[in-house]
């Protein structure tokens, strides 16, 4: 298993600096991470900077709240594909999934997914806020608009990843992705994940993980 091409190298924070990023971007092509996952402001610089690298430009949609209309989300989408995303990472309206419209949480990741037709689509269910049927219908109202991952956190909700919740998306998406965000601060972390159904790791502990060393981070 290559443990670098699983990670998703994330940087989210919102005071990071141009000199951030720099950093973050250095740091994914030593470790050669499968892509950098950054704010939409960053995508254009980070898309020339990438460019004769196989590491990937993913970005965050209607982040980290999920409140955003869809048709804000669209747009979002669009101008980061526009400006060099390969991968998108959306959240979805939690308050829809509160009010039990599974439907309007379909139609979102539908419009969203027309729009990045060959991009990968990760759609960020924040787990922490759902209960355990909620999280079972928001996750295949996901798979069944198209998505090609679902993912457990932001990182900035109240909690991130379980291996409980990664065993029971894994089991909803079938051969679809699982990406584990939040709380991945150590190899061993990563592996549970894995173990546990994680095909794609969101981590601002990257190098840490690959040093074989703990990071304080959160997500």
């Amino acid at each position: 298993m290559d443990i670098n091409k699983l990670i998703d190298h994330t940087y989210l924070k919102p005071t990071g600096t141009k000199k951030d990023i720099d950093q973050i971007l250095e740091e994914a092509i030593t470790y050669d991470f499968k892509s950098v996952c950054i704010h939409p402001t960053w995508v254009e610089y980070a898309a020339e900077s990438l460019r004769k690298t196989d590491v990937l430009v993913c970005t965050v949609i209607g982040f980290p709240l999920g409140a955003n209309s869809k048709e804000t989300k669209v747009y979002e989408t669009t101008d980061a594909l526009k400006k060099g995303a390969n991968e998108i990472d959306m959240v979805i309206n939690i308050a829809h999934v509160k009010d039990g419209h599974f439907d309007l949480i379909e139609a979102e990741v539908r419009a969203i997914k027309d729009v990045c037709q060959n991009h990968v689509l990760k759609v960020i269910l924040e787990t922490c806020y759902l209960e355990a049927d909620e999280l079972d219908q928001a996750a295949q109202a996901a798979i069944n608009a198209g998505a090609d991952f679902i993912k457990t956190s932001t990182g900035f909700g109240t909690g991130g990843a379980t291996t409980s919740d990664v065993k029971k998306m894994k089991a909803i998406a079938k051969d679809k992705g699982v990406k584990a965000s939040g709380g991945v601060r150590i190899l061993e972390d990563l592996q549970r994940m894995v173990e546990a159904g994680a095909t794609r790791i969101g981590a601002s502990s990257g190098v840490k993980i690959m040093q074989g060393k703990k990071s304080q981070e959160n997500y």
